[in-house]
């Protein structure tokens, strides 16, 4: 059973390889015959490639010649509508007001519209001359298309050069610059008003500048937004000069109030000693106005103007005003001062200068240490240095100065001379409290200079030096008086002068020791001086014993009437002599009055009494009797009055500012040499 199924399995077998044998050689047959028709329809598409292909690279062309196209219409339609833009806005420049804020917008919006042309020209202009290379690189027949893409081309190009030019120097853009400037110019002459100085007390003025120094703010943010807009376009030049000629003349004008003459005057046609230190207060005075107030409200000024730009632009246009102000004036006035001749007076004209730079030091450095000042700079710096050095050599050559004038002769009236008065009221103002520590600042600089350190008893032993050559020349001057009286009256005189400085402050420095000596020289002299003139005069007075026998004998003897004669003369001699003579402290006027009435006038009474006797019956010698004890006393109550006021002590008295400078205007003496 198994062996029959196995048998009719390969019969079906045999049955279906035998069927695909069939169609095999059937489809073989086919393909044989269907060869040749496809070899010949391989080269029909042959022939039809090579026809179809110019109609579509043609196509492709186009294709790319559109999207260029349409990228390069945007921007032109830009142009086109910013142009319109530009229009507008040059009508409105040229029309509208100039004087606020939207001027300056409008300005902005115009050079900005500007700018966006020539960008978006550029732009069109790069995308049409693609089209055109495109054109001609795939060789497009029309030369029609490629003209006017070329035609495009240059518009653009010329709108795009106009937009430049209208940047650079544009006449519209180039008048709103020039209306920008004028409107900078007007906003700040409108708001500048010159300081109200006034030559009034400092504190005075200076609450007037105060008032008065700051812009208003919307002036100032004005002025700081035109001079943003003009620098970015390159016209900030115009600007700083408008600002430097406006700022200069509102200055002139705050000084116009003040009496400047006394600057153009030389030191040496000053008419006295008066005027000049009437002219160096006003210069004091000055120098801080303009320092303190005119020039550091324009450094704050410039500052806020031109501050956004840099440094380097404010610091010079503060420069040009500055010198425009006239500060290198005040400067030269005050160099004269170390320049001109030397004289005691000087040094405390230099003092005082020196402590009014001292003042204004921290002001310069703040105002002028930068490069662009640096000509003020420099003459600060030589002025100040004239004056230290100046100061420093007269103050060491005053012993000598005072040497100097001991081969001049002492008063006739035997009075403390003006040298001594003067030099010691000089070492008084040099030591108080004003010119003290100017001094010492000074010595202390002028020394570190030359690399030398100062010491307190520097000024102390040059006080004692000082001291020491009026002593010496006292001594001189005192052996020069022939009649040596009046010596003791004037050695009497300067040591009362001395002993009086006590309570001040170069009598302070000397010391009690040094005071006392003076009180009694000062006695010692004036017992000598009694001695001298009324202890003699006393000797003619002295009776003997012949006038005694005379009377005893009843007879009336000449030798009486000779010897009151001979007294009558005598006073007369010294009364005239004497009257001439002064001393000019009161009090030692008084006590002198007092001894020679004590020491003379009992003596002449007891006489009268004595001759009275004698010539009791006799009336022409009674007619010799020529001054009565009253008569006396009265006359010498008018001895060694002052025929004038020659000198007024300023001992005891505390002097500041002007009160200072009338005191040492009293004094005319200029020493010998300086």
């Amino acid at each position: 059973m198994a062996e029959v199924e196995s048998f009719d399995s390969l019969l079906a077998s045999r049955k279906l390889w035998k069927t695909s044998l069939e169609n095999s050689r059937a489809i073989a047959l086919a393909l044989d015959k269907t060869g040749p028709r496809l070899a010949e329809i391989d080269k029909k598409l042959v022939f039809l490639e090579a026809a179809v292909r110019p109609s579509a690279s043609k196509n492709c062309t186009f294709t790319a010649i559109r999207d260029h196209i349409s990228l390069a219409l945007g921007p032109a339609v830009a142009v086109l509508k910013i142009l319109d833009s530009i229009r507008e806005l040059e009508k409105s420049l040229l029309s509208g007001p100039f004087s606020d804020l939207s001027y300056l917008s409008t300005v902005r919006q115009l050079e900005e519209a500007l700018k966006f042309l020539t960008g978006n020209c550029n732009l069109a202009i790069q995308w049409l001359k693609g089209v055109t290379q495109f054109l001609e690189d795939n060789s497009v027949a029309d030369d029609r298309y490629i003209l006017n893409v070329e035609r495009s081309i240059t518009i653009l190009q010329e709108l795009q050069a106009t937009g430049e030019h209208a940047c650079l120097n544009g006449m519209v853009l180039c008048g709103a610059f020039d209306k920008l400037e004028i409107s900078f110019k007007q906003i700040l002459t409108d708001g500048s008003v010159p300081l109200a100085l006034t030559t009034s007390t400092p504190s005075t003025a200076k609450q007037a500048c105060n008032a008065a120094s700051p812009l208003a703010g919307p002036i100032l943010q004005k002025l700081q937004a035109i001079v943003e807009k003009l620098n970015a376009s390159k016209r900030l030049k115009n600007c700083i000069s408008i600002f430097v000629e406006v700022r200069c003349l509102n200055t002139s004008n705050s000084l116009q109030a003040l009496d400047l003459d006394y600057l153009d005057k030389e030191i040496t046609e000053f008419d006295d000693i008066q005027d000049t230190e009437s002219c160096i207060d006003k210069w004091s005075k000055h120098m801080e106005f303009i320092v303190k107030h005119v020039l550091e409200h324009e450094h704050r000024l410039c500052q806020e103007v031109f501050g956004s730009i840099g440094s380097g632009v404010w610091t010079s246009c503060f420069a040009k005003i500055a010198a425009q102000s006239g500060i290198l004036s005040f400067l030269q006035f005050g160099m004269s001062i170390p320049e001109s001749k030397k004289g005691p007076l000087k040094l405390l004209h230099l003092l005082h200068i020196f402590s009014v730079l001292e003042n204004l030091r921290m002001d310069f450095n703040m105002l002028f240490g930068g490069e662009a000042c640096i000509e003020i700079k420099t003459v600060t710096t030589d002025f100040v240095t004239k004056v230290i050095n100046g100061a420093s050599d007269i103050f060491w050559e005053l012993p000598v100065q005072v040497e100097l004038e001991r081969q001049s002769s002492p008063p006739e009236d035997g009075g403390v001379p003006r040298l001594v008065t003067f030099v010691t009221d000089y070492c008084n103002l040099l030591l108080d409290d004003y010119y003290r520590p100017i001094l010492i600042q000074v010595l202390k600089i002028c020394l570190g200079w030359k690399h030398e350190k100062y010491d307190e008893g520097l000024l102390t032993n040059h006080m004692y030096n000082i001291v020491r050559e009026i002593a010496v020349n006292l001594d001189a001057w005192s052996k020069a008086y022939q009649q040596r009286a009046l010596s003791y009256i004037f050695m009497m005189n300067n040591h009362c002068h001395f002993h009086s400085l006590k309570a001040t402050k170069l009598g302070n420095l000397m010391g009690d020791s040094w005071l006392s000596a003076h009180g009694q020289y000062k006695e010692y002299y004036s017992a000598l001086y009694l001695r001298e003139s009324w202890g003699k005069l006393l000797a003619c007075l002295s009776q003997d014993n012949r006038v005694a026998s005379s009377s005893i004998m009843g007879t009336i003897s000449d030798f009486p009437k000779k010897r009151l004669k001979a007294f009558n003369e005598a006073f007369d001699d010294m009364y005239k002599k004497q009257s001439n003579w002064v001393i000019f402290d009161e009090s030692l006027r008084k006590k002198m009055h007092q001894l020679v009435v004590q020491a003379f006038v009992p003596a002449y009474r007891s006489y009268l009494q004595k001759y009275s006797l004698l010539v009791e019956h006799n009336d022409s010698a009674a007619r010799n009797v020529k001054y009565t004890v009253q008569s006396l006393e009265n006359m010498f109550s008018t001895v060694f009055q002052p025929k004038q006021i020659k000198y007024q002590s300023t001992i005891g008295t505390h002097f500041t500012g002007k009160q200072r400078n009338a005191v040492t205007n009293q004094f005319c003496l200029t020493l010998t040499a300086m």
